[in-house]
């Protein structure tokens, strides 16, 4: 089951196996790195060039052409990425990043009164996360020692969920919470904790982060009042694509924080007139002309998720951090490593947290040896065999390199002021 052997076997046998000659694999490099900035794909070289085609051929006119498709990018990748989380169609849009989006709804969500007035948090979540957070608080009068309510983490990895349910206190107006830890790959249970917000009244949001593309939602079963997400990791967008936000149904035609004018239903946006009528839908966030160049290879990775399937991929991938984790065990644990995320498959993302206390170094030594990892402070090695793009010999190797890197101690000889992401 750890054996070098067992991974050529599993390689061989895996229904995926065909996805990795579309992706920039490079030769003798390790790319465990998806988690944080996905490979480039055919597929999405193939959906960006077209969009640079139409524009070349079409000029202006690209924005009716096909039936208005690039007018309407944003909801036309809207309606792929509901498949990934099985929302409704009309829930979702591609627009903004993930903070700008966050500033969107937190602006059209948030409104304090004297009694519910607290947004809560917790201490592991990604720091632009709560830079939004404390924005709006600052931007609506309210004192951040009083309105941030912040959960604790007992150990510096993992949140309790009963922690995040006992704090929905009265006075708590929203909760925005990641749905995977980033650093551990922690999967929050999204049904129990979204259903124990609304028992109290409390608007809830999800960061999808570091689990769309790695693992299913279902929407349709949690039913959440928001969630936002990047598609530049798991999903293989592309540097800084665009990102997708998530308004559930219920909250279609409440008065939008942040207008624009892409935000207007189709029929009024180009009357111009300075009265917002916003569309009867998630079309509704919208807000300045979308860019096409950023959401173009996004088409054709989402392609390739719905004929994969986010089962099988889940399946896959569970395997592998399975694997991965065995020769941790079995290869590292004696040499000062340990396993910093999860073991139970429902409370593990795509990612296993491999740390140590020389953690930064032997990041810097992995890559010299071309493995490509990143590093979380203060001691975690993220490593993330993508289901796309991964086999499980390459997690064998992988191990192999850090096993050899550990015991030659060479990594201590590693520059301080290297970059490592």
């Amino acid at each position: 089951m750890s054996s070098l052997d067992y991974a050529k076997e599993m390689d061989q046998k895996d229904p995926l196996k065909d996805y990795k000659s579309k992706f920039s694999v490079q030769e003798n490099i390790y790319y465990m790195d998806g988690n944080s900035l996905g490979l480039c794909s055919v597929d999405a070289k193939d959906s960006l060039i077209d969009v640079l085609n139409e524009w070349s051929n079409e000029g202006i006119k690209i924005w009716g052409s096909r039936g208005g498709k690039f007018y309407n990018y944003p909801q036309f990748l809207g309606e792929k990425m509901s498949k990934l989380i099985n929302a409704r169609p009309e829930e979702v849009v591609a627009m903004g990043s993930i903070t700008s989006n966050l500033h969107q709804l937190l602006a059209t969500f948030y409104h304090p009164t004297k009694t519910k007035y607290k947004i809560l948090v917790d201490e592991l979540n990604f720091p632009s996360d709560i830079y939004a957070v404390k924005s709006i608080l600052e931007l609506k009068g309210q004192n951040l020692e009083d309105s941030l309510k912040v959960i604790k983490s007992h150990d510096g990895k993992f949140l309790d969920e009963q922690d995040i349910i006992d704090a929905m206190d009265d006075d708590v107006a929203i909760a925005l919470l990641p749905s995977v830890l980033y650093r551990s790959a922690q999967v929050l249970d999204m049904d129990t904790i979204t259903a124990a917000a609304h028992k109290r009244g409390v608007i809830i949001g999800w960061d999808l982060a570091h689990g769309i593309g790695a693992i299913p939602y279902d929407f349709s079963k949690s039913e959440p009042d928001f969630a936002v997400w990047c598609t530049y990791k798991y999903l293989n967008g592309g540097p800084g694509s665009t990102a997708g936000l998530y308004v559930n149904r219920r909250h279609f035609g409440k008065s939008v924080g942040l207008k624009g004018w892409f935000g207007c239903t189709p029929e009024k946006q180009f009357v111009m007139s300075h009265n917002f009528c916003g569309a009867e839908d998630a079309r509704a966030f919208l807000q300045g002309t979308h860019s096409m160049l950023a959401m173009a290879p996004l088409e054709g990775s989402l392609d390739m998720f719905l004929e994969a399937g986010m089962d099988k991929l889940r399946e896959k991938s569970l395997l592998l951090t399975d694997f991965l984790v065995k020769l941790i065990e079995e290869k590292l644990l004696s040499l000062g490593f340990t396993v910093g995320s999860p073991l139970e498959h429902k409370n593990r993302g795509g990612h296993i947290a491999l740390e140590h206390d020389d953690a930064y170094q032997i990041s810097i030594a992995m890559r010299k040896e071309g493995v490509i990892p990143d590093f979380r402070d203060p001691n975690v090695i993220r490593l993330a065999p993508v289901a796309f793009y991964v086999g499980f010999e390459d997690v064998y190797r992988v191990v192999e390199i850090i096993e050899k890197i550990a015991k030659e101690g060479k990594y201590k000889e590693a520059k301080s002021d290297e970059l490592v992401y």
